[in-house]
This record gives C-alpha cells, structure tokens and sequence, in this order.
C-alpha cells in the first residue's frame, strides 16, 4: 500500500469530496461518485470499478476486511480526521469511504438472449427509487436498467445506498429519451410490458417468458405518452385494501418476481 495523503481540515480535496454528496453536475465533471459499506465497497472491487481514493478516520485501527481493501483496490490512501470522515460518510458509521470513478457508457445488452430481461425506468424523480429497482433487477436476473428522460442520477448516493452495491453488478444505462431503446427493441425482437394500474392484462396472465423490457413510469405521472403508445402490453398488478397503487420500485419488484416465477416453472 502505498504512503498514505492525511487530510485533517476542510480543504480543497475535503471540499470537492464533500460536493460529490450533493452536487450532481460536479459529480459528473469530475467523474467519480462516493460510497460507503461493506457490501457495496466490496462489490466494487470485485467488478474490477476503478476506486480512485479510499478515504479511513486517522489514527484508527482498521479491520481486516478495511486492510484487505486497501491492499486490493489499487487506491490511493487517504487518512482523513474522523470527524470529517463522518462528515462525508452523512453521519453513518463508515470505516472506509471509497471514491469511485464514473464508467463509460455501457450499451444496452446485444440480442440472442432468448430470456433477456432488461427494466427502464421512465423520468424517476427519487434516487432512493432508482437504487432500489436496481437491486430488484440484480436479485431477480434482469441484464440491464435503463433510466430514460430527465430523471434522478443513478449514482446520487442514496441511489448507490438504496442498491445495496447492486449498482457495481448491473449495467445501468442511461437514455435521453424512448427513441434509442425503441430501436434497440426493434432490432432484438423484445417485448415491451408497461405496468400500469388500469392495464388490460393482470400480470400472472401474460407470458413473461421470452425476452422482455419491462417500463417502469415516473413516481408521481406514470409512463409518458411515447412509452404507453409503444408497449405491446399494459399490464397491471392486482391490489387490494386502502392503497390505490404502489410505489414504482415496488411495482417493478413484483413483476420482475413474476418474471421469475413464471421462468422458473418453465
């Protein structure tokens, strides 16, 4: 490992770490992200994610797993004052704190797949949704998500939070619009099943087996009018109670569970 670089005031690093939290257009200027954990540091690594620097309260021992981390990432060392460290970590316990680059562009998956699973997410306006799905969409086999229109950053820490890590597994792609995935669905001859809760179709009935992009809508809206008219089908999720419908993560989870179901018994 290599010397470590002690940071124990607000400076200039401390600073621009410090607007990765918050600060979206910087993030991406500068090309890295922060994350916190075990399982989502861990998972980082593991998928070979260039860790840029991995920041550590000064003057503390460290566990093995921290030690192991450090040795393994190839990071640059940083030994910060601890309560900085939980300045940047937003108040959590945080052993280590990773500055992760951004990747390239990853491009949606290539056909010939004849169960390819792929979940868009239409304009999400909540972060904490985004991490969310995409770790339904790791846990239940799906290839990709893609995030369309003017949405909520996928790597917004408490999207990085709210997937557990799932977001260092999982190709997540992000679309201008429907026209590039509409093309790509074109050419790889993939179903597209919007949920929406007048849909026509109750999920269980509709056959979830060949290859499938499931179109999630905004929280608040929905789908927009582009993915309605371009689904093949709108299926909807059959509830019951005071609820008059459920949240967009939620929904996405159920259908891809029902995918999976339905896979499994195939």
């Amino acid at each position: 490992m290599s010397r470590a670089v002690r940071v124990s005031t607000r400076n200039a690093s401390f600073q621009q770490w410090q607007a990765l939290l918050t600060n979206r257009t910087k993030r991406h200027r500068a090309g890295e992200f922060l994350v916190h954990g075990v399982r989502p540091i861990s998972l980082a690594v593991d998928h070979g994610w260039e860790i840029r620097d991995l920041i550590y309260p000064d003057r503390q021992s460290l566990s093995s797993w921290a030690r192991d981390i450090l040795e393994r990432s190839g990071a640059r060392p940083v030994a910060m004052s601890p309560e900085l460290v939980a300045e940047l970590a937003d108040k959590d316990a945080a052993e280590l704190i990773a500055v992760v680059a951004l990747p390239a562009a990853p491009p949606l998956p290539s056909s010939g797949d004849p169960h390819l699973l792929v979940v868009v997410f239409d304009r999400p306006s909540a972060p904490g949704n985004i991490g969310t799905l995409i770790r339904s969409a790791d846990a239940f086999g799906a290839a990709a998500v893609v995030v369309t229109g003017h949405a909520a950053d996928p790597y917004d820490p408490k999207s990085v939070r709210a997937s557990t890590g799932s977001i260092f597994a999982l190709p997540v792609i992000q679309a201008d619009g429907p026209d590039e995935v509409l093309q790509w669905a074109s050419r790889t001859g993939v179903q597209l099943v919007a949920t929406d809760e007048h849909g026509a179709v109750e999920v269980a009935d509709h056959d979830l087996t060949g290859p499938t992009a499931l179109l999630i809508g905004n929280e608040t809206t929905g789908l927009s009018t582009a993915w309605r008219s371009a689904a093949d089908v709108l299926v909807r999720i059959p509830i019951t109670g005071a609820a008059s419908s459920l949240n967009a993560a939620t929904a996405a989870t159920v259908v891809l569970y029902e995918v999976s179901r339905q896979r499994s018994r195939g």
